[in-house]
């Protein structure tokens, strides 16, 4: 799926999203390893096996990794084997764009990944959900956490902004974001709870918020696929 320049000023920043490219195995793998990733995103699912003593109504997923839980290391595998799969997938597919793209949306996955991976390294100290006296907002991990939802929203974005204006009308992907984006943005704002006094009800919205996500990959993925039985 590339970003194929406009016939715009040179700079301005004016792309066309289409979903043309390079063909070959790079499609296949790479649609592979967001598959995988649409999957392990959702590891807030482990909890109906793995005992945390987390109320997943109530609880962040980011709080089974957090510094004195006990499945932190399992959890924390889990996020990081997912990051690097979208920073894989998403670098397999620029590195198969054709010279002159501007694959901003897949720049932005990149950074998703980079930023999940800062995500666990600076992970919460405590679970404030189940825990007295434990702050929910952790500056760093919330600064951390705030940095993935903008890389996900921009290549949301990126791929809907241009999706009408593109030449043979965009990719799917891009026409299934405009409504993906703000069902998603509306999840991630519901979950905020804790952080304005009033707990409650966050680990429904966030969790609603982790399916967008993980379906936008399916829907990358996708794309990936029937392009590649195109060419």
């Amino acid at each position: 799926m590339s970003e194929d320049s406009a016939t715009g000023p040179p700079g301005t920043g004016t792309d066309r999203t289409r979903c043309r490219g390079a063909s070959g195995i790079l499609w296949r793998v790479a649609a592979g390893l967001l598959l995988a990733a649409s999957v392990t995103y959702n590891d807030w699912l482990l909890q109906f096996w793995v005992q945390t003593g987390l109320d997943q109504r109530d609880s962040y997923v980011s709080e089974a990794f957090a510094a004195d839980q006990p499945h932190r290391v399992l959890f924390s595998m889990v996020e990081l084997v997912t990051a690097a799969a979208v920073i894989a997938g998403a670098g397999l597919v620029l590195a198969a764009l054709p010279q002159g793209s501007s694959p901003i949306g897949w720049w932005a996955l990149v950074a998703f990944g980079a930023c999940s991976v800062a995500d666990v390294a600076l992970p919460m100290r405590c679970a404030p959900s189940r825990e007295a006296g434990c702050p929910a907002d952790n500056l760093a991990h919330t600064m951390t956490s705030g940095l993935v939802h903008l890389a996900l929203f921009t290549s949301m974005a990126s791929f809907f902004l241009f999706a009408d204006s593109a030449p043979e009308g965009g990719c799917s992907a891009g026409r299934w974001a405009r409504w993906l984006l703000p069902v998603s943005m509306a999840a991630a704002i519901s979950s905020v709870g804790p952080y304005i006094g009033r707990p409650g009800g966050q680990g429904i919205a966030q969790r609603i918020h982790l399916l967008t996500v993980s379906l936008w990959f399916w829907l990358l993925a996708a794309e990936l696929l029937r392009e590649r039985q195109r060419t």
